[in-house]
């Protein structure tokens, strides 16, 4: 079994100043909005956050640029974040941007064990510079070196207590492979199982990526609602 935790304080007690994190959800979408808001209250600053985006405003990443507790972003997509992007103009933030695709293999990599790899992506645009390239069949290929962290963040539609998670729906973009490429992975999950109650087939991420899991409800925001007249 792995650790339950009884609280969100207990679950990132650890989540040093200067920690480089992980952290799951597709916009607003699978994100470990509790984790995220223990680590708004624990004050944990000169944070490293490599994810697809942060947040909006008012919820998930956002608050923790809100509160100047990250020093560096890495993702994809500025997103509908105002104060995101003032930060960036400001230079008050360091951000890298990465191609999508280049970030989802950059963290994949990380958890399967590979330093790098080739992409088409990114080849004669700002991304390449000072990075090696090499031609391929008569295709120039740019060199991307993997991605990890010490801590990953993830939420889980469920798991058990030997910390296998299952996702739902748009909630396996980046989940999965963020929870294979962290040093330490917390999982927030919605419902809690006994061990053997999961199919095993049907397992996204198996315990062996799992250091500690904790329960909770979640408010699940929707990032823009466009709504019928």
């Amino acid at each position: 079994m792995k650790k339950i935790c009884t609280s969100f304080g207990e679950a990132v007690q650890d989540i040093h100043d200067g920690a480089v994190l992980m952290v799951g959800g597709f916009g607003l979408c699978g994100i470990p909005e509790n984790l995220i808001l223990a680590l708004v209250d624990k004050g944990v600053k000169d944070l490293t956050v490599i994810s697809n985006n942060c947040g909006v405003d008012d919820w998930g990443l956002g608050l923790l640029l809100k509160n100047k507790q990250i020093k560096k972003m890495v993702g994809s997509y500025v997103g509908e974040n105002k104060e995101f992007e003032r930060q960036v103009l400001s230079g008050e933030i360091e951000v890298e941007l990465l191609p999508q695709g280049t970030l989802a293999e950059k963290i994949r990599a990380g958890g399967a064990g590979i330093p790098a790899f080739y992409t088409p992506a990114g080849v004669g645009t700002p991304i390449a510079e000072g990075k090696e390239t090499k031609v391929f069949d008569g295709k120039e290929y740019l060199l991307e070196e993997a991605l990890k962290a010490d801590f990953s963040l993830v939420r889980a539609w469920k798991g058990d207590k030997m910390g296998n998670l299952v996702y739902h729906k748009t909630a396996r973009n980046f989940n999965p492979m963020i929870a294979a490429a962290g040093k330490v992975t917390i999982a927030e999950v919605e419902t809690l199982c006994e061990i053997g109650e999961l199919n095993p087939n049907y397992i996204h991420t198996p315990s062996i990526y799992v250091q500690s899991l904790i329960e909770s409800k979640q408010e699940k925001r929707i990032e823009r609602l466009t709504v019928k007249k």
